[in-house]
């Protein structure tokens, strides 16, 4: 039985661990071809051996997403690789600094922007030509996060930017649908990965408040953001756009 994405040319950024990582097995095994793209070279090349080693089919390419030519380097090597591109996730991100809006640097707040926003738009709009010239159809995911859903306390820039990309998944959902190119975000809620695990920072007061914000009583797990990657980008979502879905353990529902 052919898998959800079978053949089809998948590019992942931000896939060197964690929810990227995550998904470039998810999306391996269903039959997808990947490019991950990230600016970690060792920890980018291994998930592509854990691709190899499973099966799937992949390469690596450095990138910098905040940086438009190399964005449209990376689109151009999936194409030169796999011939074409499909479907894309555009996953890379920074959680930035921890502190209030009164506290925070200007220095913080821009590089923040520069991963999590301009490299959503850089992403989307280098893939998005790419798919208008192929005729589509194509699928795309963001992740966003609940903190482009509702407030996320001594995280402005961060809360910030995750509505950005929001906005731009709510506008490239009804600009580009009826040409056949789907674009959906997911936003996770606490999940297990080591951006987590950055913010936690060994401290056990911590982590319980990040446990004790999720209604389903314990963290994600990136595999379970994965699916729902997987789900956006394939078939069984055709009639899904523009759609911020929250795979969250609740804590929207709160």
């Amino acid at each position: 039985m052919a898998g959800l994405l079978e053949g089809k040319s998948t590019l992942i950024t931000g896939a060197a661990s964690g929810i990227g990582r995550a998904a470039a097995m998810a999306c391996a095994r269903e039959g997808a071809k990947i490019t991950i793209g990230d600016v970690q070279v060792e920890a980018g090349q291994a998930t592509v051996e854990m691709v190899k080693e499973s099966g799937g089919e992949a390469h690596f390419v450095k990138c910098d997403v905040s940086k438009a030519a190399e964005v449209e380097a990376m689109v151009e090597a999936a194409v030169k690789k796999y011939g074409r591109l499909d479907c894309a996730f555009n996953n890379a991100g920074y959680e930035g600094l921890t502190m209030h809006i009164a506290d925070s640097t200007e220095e913080d707040w821009d590089k923040v922007m520069a991963i999590d926003l301009k490299g959503v738009f850089l992403c989307l709009r280098a893939e998005i030509r790419q798919m208008i010239k192929q005729g589509g159809p194509g699928a795309i995911v963001n992740t966003a996060s609940i903190a482009g859903l509702v407030g996320s306390h001594g995280m402005p820039a961060y809360t910030a930017a995750k509505h950005g990309v929001v906005g731009l998944t709510r506008v490239a959902g009804l600009e580009y649908s009826k040409r056949g190119i789907r674009v959906n975000a997911v936003c996770p809620g606490v999940i297990d990965t080591p951006m987590v695990e950055r913010l936690v920072g060994g401290r056990p007061k911590v982590d319980a408040r990040l446990l004790a914000i999720e209604p389903i009583g314990r963290k994600g797990k990136p595999q379970e953001i994965a699916e729902a990657v997987v789900w956006l980008l394939s078939d069984h979502a055709s009639f899904v756009a523009g759609f911020p879905m929250a795979v969250d353990g609740g804590i929207i529902a709160q």
